[in-house]
């Protein structure tokens, strides 16, 4: 009787060490869950826009749109969609400008 008394309180020890350890892993995915989350949301309070005046100079016609403050590109940057939507002429220029991806890999548009 003595053997079974001992092998019942050995197995609860394992259970209760087998509990903690498993608490212990959900904590920390629990912990990688909000440190991803707060991650993102230092990214997105890093976006800031500004209303900016734009003029078409072969029409002299104005017109305000929201422009996003340091984007990180190196350069002044307008996306073709916009450009198409508002009625923009582009030209095109004799050196082509290369774009980088933040991974510094060219980017293929």
């Amino acid at each position: 009787m003595q053997v079974s008394i001992l092998n019942k309180e050995e197995s609860k020890k394992d259970r209760k060490i087998i509990l903690r350890e498993e608490k212990a892993k959900k904590e920390e995915r629990e912990r990688k869950k909000i440190e991803k989350v707060r991650k993102v949301e230092r990214e997105l309070l890093r976006e800031v826009t500004v209303k900016i005046r734009l003029e078409r100079v072969d029409i002299q016609e104005k017109i305000t749109v929201r422009s996003l403050l340091n984007s990180g590109a190196t350069e002044l940057v307008i996306s073709p969609e916009f450009t198409k939507k508002q009625w923009f002429k582009l030209k095109k220029i004799e050196k082509p400008i290369y774009v980088k991806n933040v991974d510094k890999t060219f980017n293929k548009e």
